[in-house]
């Protein structure tokens, strides 16, 4: 009776596992709600908000921070993301704890229940190797919301460089036309825009130092870029209009150039289901045939 409870429990733990790891993409009607939603706006943190599980690892975080955590990519990352660093590192210890206990609690319920003798090596070596897994885990979920609202940076880089150019055409100086375009589109990576202009606008300095902090602490070498070639034709009266729309082109074609690679391996990805699919259809026909001679 014990049997298979464990191995349902065991079942169920795992599916929540891949579940975690590799979430169900949102529908298009999802993520065009979600656009024309407007943000809820910002709950300031304190710790009965905090998951049980961020608690519970806080006291472990000075450890994680002594051994190299977070790397200078993670940071960016982290950054990128909106995630607090400390909140992060505690999510790791906790992840990491429950990888060296569930191996051994395993082992105790297998021993009582079954009486089956596992030693001490098996549960040691299930549990350091799950820890390393489950330490890393969650840097894979940040890398991949990080990766995605980088994208989203440089398409809406890239539409604002357009609607700036129009702007500049119509008469309107770099900075004003730069505000308005960035004034027009939605999303996290337009507000991040209109902030750094913001920024500039309140403390009176230039909106290109500000831009390219903005790309250094995003991780974005295009603001970078942007900057250096908007703070050229602040300063030495280069032709911005047509500098920002060589950029703006040179940006839609990488975009278009990373589909078209991106659809590329999305179908040598589907020749190996189909190459399994054709072995299976195979040796469906050809075991009867195999089976008759071997029999005779």
């Amino acid at each position: 009776m014990m049997i298979p409870l464990l191995g349902a429990l065991f079942g169920a733990g795992g599916a929540a596992l891949l579940y975690g790891l590799r979430p169900p993409r949102a529908t298009l009607s999802d993520v065009l709600t979600a656009l024309d939603t407007p943000a809820p706006p910002p709950r300031p943190s304190s710790s009965a908000d905090e998951e049980w599980a961020t608690r519970l690892g806080r006291k472990a975080v000075p450890l994680v921070r002594a051994l190299g955590f977070p790397t200078p990519t993670l940071r960016a990352d982290l950054a990128t993301c909106g995630v607090e660093v400390e909140r992060h590192l505690a999510g790791q210890a906790t992840c990491a704890v429950a990888g060296l206990l569930a191996p051994w609690c395993a082992t105790a319920l297998f021993h009582f229940a079954a009486g089956t003798p596992t030693g001490w090596w098996t549960p040691l070596s299930a549990s350091l190797l799950l820890a390393v897994v489950l330490f890393f885990a969650p840097d894979l979920t940040v890398r991949r919301h990080a990766a995605a609202r980088r994208r989203e940076m440089r398409h809406t880089l890239a539409l604002v460089l357009d609607l700036t150019v129009i702007a500049l055409a119509g008469g309107a100086g770099i900075q004003q036309a730069l505000g308005q375009a960035a004034a027009a589109p939605g999303g996290w990576a337009a507000a991040k825009l209109r902030h750094a202009l913001h920024r500039a606008e309140l403390t009176r300095t230039s909106p290109w130092l500000h831009l390219s902090d903005l790309g250094r602490h995003l991780a974005v070498p295009d603001l970078s870029e942007l900057a250096s070639t908007l703070e050229l034709a602040g300063s030495e009266g280069a032709k911005v209009r047509s500098s920002l729309g060589a950029k703006a082109r040179a940006m839609r074609r990488r975009r278009i150039t990373e589909a078209d690679g991106a659809a590329q391996a999305a179908t040598e990805q589907m020749s190996l289901p189909l190459v399994g699919l054709f072995a299976a259809f195979l040796l469906l026909i050809g075991y009867p045939a195999l089976a008759h001679v071997l029999s005779t």
